[in-house]
């Protein structure tokens, strides 16, 4: 295309202007494009050929979402392969896919316990949704879901690696129960519309390093392809940068960088599904829906603590999917000192970031590491996610060092309180017990906090959040967001799922008034 015939194609007004293309773009992207909408999507990352990933650590940097962000607070995160994504599906092109739906008592947190605070709606608003997107971009799990018999999953299990029988042992010895893990891949070969033949699962322990042959549920082989067969068009190498408004304070453009060059496109209503992090980064340089003073506040994250071991025979930790083993019986733990609960899944994991996780987590060096590195495929792990509680000084703000777009670096400050050390300390204590049971040994503990979660949170109160239960700004009335930014309280569960869910049921309010 030529910049003429960009130019072009910019000056005609879009119905809606989407920022981000991953799990909280994507799904809205398809609907409104399905109903007929014009549809622009900006992607700051590239597109990505699914036969072009590879299971090389180092090269599958190129998913991460790696522009230098600002960490800090008592216990500052890891950024990076850690959490955001880049290119044409955002960081479904690289997460675990372990899909497990948020518990129902996780909606009515401070209702139940009295600390943190109460989503808008209740699990059963969303429902509906859950179980759309798990049919339509392929969910393996159980026939018997411990914690849930009426879930059904169109997919069979994939087949347990050795970590995950290992957890199975270990929950057996300490009385939990558990099962196979739902996870947003598909054990046999699908035909997806709009995409072609996707291949079953081959467990070839990969995930985190992009799916070659599509097995994986990602948006890029489900709702893009979706949004794409209905006329959505998707620009990658699309930097957001600024927002054009009107007299009445409406969003009429939105100003981005490609290819070095400022482009602009005219729209009636934008959708920010950027992340917690880019979406509040964008809102505060562009000084936008913060009458409430809650953009960036409240960030939070899951607890998720790692215990891992070595034993006697072969694990070969890199080998099949993962994290299949899953326990729910701690999601409100009998004897807790913490408020909420966390979820235990096997724990896989491809070589250099196994050691790099046992670096940072213990200090080994010299012949003490080596000696560890060599237990490699003998080892296995166990980890949780827990929920984080929400506290306003837990916040994403803009620092002075500016990147290579003229933006501020975004900086974000987060810190275990009281709860998430009660959670962590509870968690490691049976995770070790589990381990101890069937024998393992040189027990490690890694202490880890994942997934970016808050920020702008939704409400029905103007002053204390920053969307409406819809995604809608109570400043902008067109200006929507659509990311896990808007979670009011984080759950236990790996948000991918909630996301998803929550971009069609944001759409469908959205073509309401567009």
């Amino acid at each position: 295309m030529t910049q003429n015939m960009m130019n072009d194609v910019s000056q005609q007004i879009a119905d809606v202007v989407v920022i981000g293309t991953g799990a909280g773009g994507a799904p809205l992207i398809a609907r409104l494009a399905q109903a007929g909408r014009k549809v622009v999507a900006l992607e700051a990352g590239p597109a990505f050929q699914a036969r072009s990933h590879t299971p090389d650590e180092p090269t599958a940097q190129e998913l991460y979402w790696l522009h230098e962000r600002l960490s800090g607070g008592k216990t500052p995160q890891a950024f990076g392969g850690n959490n955001s994504g880049t290119g044409l599906g955002g960081s479904l092109l690289h997460y675990g896919a372990f899909l497990p739906r948020m518990d129902k008592r996780e909606f009515h947190l401070y209702s139940e316990t009295g600390q943190g605070v109460d989503w808008p709606f209740g699990a059963e608003e969303i429902q509906p949704y859950i179980e759309e997107v798990e049919r339509f971009i392929g969910v393996s799990g159980p026939a018997h879901y411990p914690w849930d018999e009426s879930r059904h999953y169109v997919y069979p299990p994939l087949a347990p690696n050795a970590a995950a029988l290992k957890m199975r042992k270990a929950c057996d010895n300490v009385g939990l129960r558990h099962a196979d893990g739902p996870v947003a891949v598909i054990s046999q070969g699908r035909e997806q519309p709009h995409f072609g033949h996707r291949e079953g699962c081959v467990n070839c322990g990969a995930c985190h390093q992009g799916c070659r042959n599509g097995a994986k549920s990602g948006v890029d082989n489900t709702y893009l392809p979706l949004a794409c067969a209905h006329g959505a068009e998707l620009r990658p190498g699309c930097m957001a940068t600024a927002f054009e408004r009107d007299s009445q304070g409406r969003i009429t453009a939105v100003i981005y960088v490609k290819d070095g060059r400022e482009e602009r496109q005219k729209c009636k209503a934008v959708v920010l599904a950027a992340g917690a992090v880019e979406t509040a980064r964008l809102l505060l340089h562009n000084g936008l829906a913060n009458s409430s003073g809650q953009v960036g506040r409240n960030y939070m994250t899951h607890v998720s603590t790692q215990v891992w071991g070595v034993f006697d025979e072969e694990i070969r930790p890199n080998k099949g999917y993962p994290s299949l083993t899953i326990t729910e019986d701690m999601l409100r733990p009998k004897d807790a000192d913490f408020a909420g609960g966390y979820l235990l899944q096997s724990l896989g994991m491809m070589p250099l970031t196994w050691a790099a996780n046992l670096v940072r987590a213990d200090g080994r060096r010299g012949e003490a590491l080596s000696q560890t590195l060599a237990a490699y495929n003998y080892s296995a792990g166990i980890g949780m996610h827990g929920e984080s509680l929400p506290r306003e000084e837990n916040r994403v703000t803009l620092s002075e060092e500016k990147d290579a777009f003229g933006l501020p670096k975004p900086r974000i400050d987060y810190s275990y309180g009281p709860n998430e050390e009660a959670m962590h300390r509870h968690a490691t204590r049976l995770m070790v017990k589990m381990w101890e049971s069937i024998g393992a040994k040189d027990i490690r503990v890694i202490s880890r906090a994942a997934h970016m979660i808050g920020t702008c949170r939704m409400g029905k109160d103007a002053g204390s959040a920053v969307v409406n239960p819809y995604g809608r700004s109570f400043d902008i009335e067109n200006l929507w967001i659509s990311d896990h930014s808007t979670f009011p309280s984080s759950g236990a569960a790996n948000p991918a799922l909630t996301i998803m869910a929550l971009s069609l049921r944001t759409a469908d309010a959205l073509l309401k008034v567009v």
